[in-house]
């Protein structure tokens, strides 16, 4: 039989790391008023910007992990890896195509007007800064810790 209180709704670690990235991804929007001026209610869902709710969520599971079920674990090496990669994805390859995107918009931009190619705009914020990615790990980090009191 299927109920709430078991199974994926119980997992505590589970929901650490949720709450950790949704943490992050709220944040986004008020740190926006630091680069734009204004909240940016568009972040909430949006990919990069401070602080990185991809780190935030993976260390804040393997931090929960390594809490959990100990820091020499199996479950905890998967879970560091895990994190090791998406936060160099999120600042390395992410962040490239991001640039490479600002260079095509531009390249767009002049064709445009001189009637080459019609209006199409690539997403241009993909990736994270190191220091955004590295804000996102320690918050991941402190609401995991805070969450396993």
């Amino acid at each position: 039989m299927f109920s709430l209180s078991s199974g994926v709704f119980s997992n505590r670690i589970l929901w650490i790391a949720v709450i950790a990235w949704a943490i992050a991804q709220t944040l986004k929007t008020f740190t926006s008023i630091r680069s734009e001026g204004r909240i940016d209610w568009s972040k909430i869902m949006g990919p990069g910007g401070m602080p990185s709710s991809h780190s935030a969520f993976v260390t804040s599971l393997a931090t929960a992990i390594g809490l959990t079920e100990g820091w020499n674990s199996g479950m905890f090496a998967v879970a560091f890896v895990f994190a090791a990669v998406v936060m160099y994805d999120a600042a390395g390859v992410r962040r490239a195509a991001g640039k490479q995107a600002r260079v095509l918009n531009q390249l767009m931009t002049i064709m445009l007007k001189e009637g080459h190619v019609p209006a199409t705009k690539l997403r241009e914020l993909l990736g994270h800064t190191p220091f955004e990615v590295v804000v996102g790990a320690l918050l991941g980090i402190a609401i995991a810790r805070l969450m396993l009191r």
